[in-house]
């Protein structure tokens, strides 16, 4: 799983040709690495599906969806492995891993306003319940677009830095709806514990609260890495070594997931 040295097969060009002075990685990525981690979120997204399907809970379509990009990323990842110059597969699996968090964050959003319906509790919310799925989903597919924008641009040496920016432009964006989608959650909360309505006590809804808690904070950590590795540059230290993106990515959004196969609300 751990990082070797930088490849020296010449990467591609922004015309395809090959390059010396630009390579997509500085290491060859680890094909046990990839391997694990793709069956481990083809697991978890099988499950989801099945759960999805069992329980009727449809609002987990987007993290379904997020869980096969992560499966396939690695897969791409391994692809990457025998075609270091292939820029196809490097946008692919830049793209893939980039951007399932923004997904699993659309069923986040739709799991608060629900539970906030389930619980009778509209009046314990900040924002109307509607309007707060409507709001959170909109923030987050234009976080969505802003960073699929941005990784395209990141294999061509010449939009590079264009494609940082954007990619980190839209994780801030992605960081911010998430305070504010935070802060929300817990006024309602501490709302609902102090006045709770006769709905509220007879469900499990802190239970749900808690895992939504969770799976934000480890959305945030990932983010903020994400941040910081784009941040760094091509060869920052956190570019340069895979072990961070299986720690800080991988990981992470693999617990979100698992966290809602246990806590299925």
């Amino acid at each position: 799983m751990t990082s070797t040295s930088a490849s020296s097969s010449p990467a591609a060009t922004p015309t395809g040709a090959p390059s010396d002075d630009f390579a997509f990685y500085q290491y060859d990525p680890s094909v046990p690495g990839a391997a694990i981690f793709s069956i481990l979120f083809l697991g978890t997204t099988a499950y989801h599906c099945w759960q999805a399907f069992q329980k009727r809970t449809f609002y987990f379509i987007p993290l379904i969806i997020g869980g096969h990009f992560e499966w396939i990323g690695y897969i791409c990842r391994i692809l990457s492995h025998y075609n270091m110059d292939s820029m196809a597969i490097f946008i692919m699996q830049t793209l893939l891993l980039l951007l399932p968090p923004s997904l699993f964050a659309a069923s986040i959003y739709m799991v608060l306003g629900r539970l906030i319906l389930y619980t009778n509790g509209e009046s314990m919310a900040p924002i109307r319940a509607n309007w707060l799925t409507k709001i959170f989903v909109i923030g987050d597919i234009f976080s969505f677009l802003v960073q699929a924008g941005g990784g395209s641009m990141m294999a061509n040496a010449s939009s590079q830095n264009l494609g940082k920016n954007l990619v980190i432009i839209g994780l801030v964006l992605q960081i911010l709806f998430f305070g504010l989608f935070v802060i929300t959650s817990v006024i309602f909360h501490r709302r609902m514990i102090a006045s709770p309505t006769q709905s509220s006590l007879r469900a499990p809804w802190q239970k749900y609260l808690y895992a939504l808690y969770g799976a934000s904070l480890l959305i945030l950590i990932r983010s903020l890495f994400r941040i910081f590795e784009f941040a760094g540059g091509h060869d920052g230290t956190l570019m340069s070594s895979e072990v961070y993106i299986y720690i800080f990515d991988a990981v992470l959004m693999w617990g979100v997931m698992v966290a809602f196969n246990v806590v299925h609300p």
